[in-house]
């Protein structure tokens, strides 16, 4: 009879083969950016307050908004940038405007554009990429939109070994939110593997923290535990980039921790994955 470790390993490697088929069925349909991008783009003032910001990428969980100064987009606000150049300083977003967090100039792309360039653009330009069509913007790119593409890499040769980050950092399940939040701010990363008893059990991201804090105005003095998404979904050490890039995008998320007899030893995002794809 198969030990619990043995069952979840089994649970986990189905989950990849599976999502790994559908990818491959998918794949097709991506060939440049028109296909790849959300056409859905949500626009904000420069004058308008952080503390909006925030309110508007948390109820509608997206992780950026496009700045739009006299009907001319002129920039881009994240939730990194929330993160890293306010509550990293203990500013709040209550006090601080749109344009004095928003990275400019917006980093553009024609809808024509292939896959392979689209990756390239996005890892050289370090960011999320505006799609236009005549002058007009009608798209935005993630890393997550592009991770449903990844078609001319080699399964054999490349794994998120590679592209992994191994110094993966972890906070107790009793840390504040606002101490965690501080973390990711400080060393620019999206997300915190979340630990109980000194063993991974969840993980709390940037669209945690704009969700379910930020969003609906909670305190950020809560432990954090009960607020990650658990249990966290793994991923073996050796996994390819395709294998992981397919996880990520049937289960929606942009992050995978990765295992090692039974071992964390890193953690792959989904900008890895375009990263490896583009070179």
């Amino acid at each position: 009879m198969p030990t619990p470790k043995e069952e979840l390993k089994r649970k986990l490697s189905g989950v990849i083969d599976i999502a790994y088929e559908q990818y491959k069925h998918n794949l097709p349909r991506y060939r440049m950016a028109k296909e790849l991008m959300s056409q859905d783009v949500v626009t904000i003032n420069p004058e308008a307050l952080l503390d909006d910001a925030a309110m508007i990428m948390g109820e509608k969980h997206i992780g950026s908004l496009i700045v739009m100064k006299y009907h001319t987009p002129v920039g881009i606000v994240t939730e990194r940038d929330l993160l890293s150049k306010v509550l990293a300083f203990d500013r709040s977003l209550r006090d601080e405007k749109v344009e004095n967090a928003m990275s400019y100039p917006l980093v553009a792309v024609s809808l024509t554009a292939k896959v392979k360039e689209v990756a390239q653009m996005m890892i050289s330009k370090k960011g999320r990429l505006a799609v236009f069509d005549a002058g007009t913007l009608v798209g935005i790119i993630t890393a997550s939109d592009l991770i449903k593409s990844l078609p001319d890499v080699p399964e054999t040769e490349v794994k998120v070994d590679d592209f992994m980050t191994k110094d993966v950092v972890t906070a107790d399940e009793k840390t504040p939110v606002i101490s965690i939040a501080g973390i990711m701010g400080r060393q620019r990363i999206g997300s915190v593997i979340i630990t109980c008893e000194g063993e991974p059990f969840g993980i709390f991201t940037e669209r945690d923290l704009l969700t379910t804090f930020l969003a609906r105005g909670r305190a950020l003095y809560e432990e954090v535990g009960k607020d990650c998404s658990s249990p966290l979904i793994m991923i073996p050490a050796g996994t390819s980039v395709h294998r992981a890039a397919a996880t990520m995008a049937l289960k929606h998320i942009r992050r995978l921790p990765v295992v090692r007899d039974d071992k964390l030893v890193g953690i792959i995002t989904a900008r890895d994955l375009v990263e490896a794809y583009a070179k």
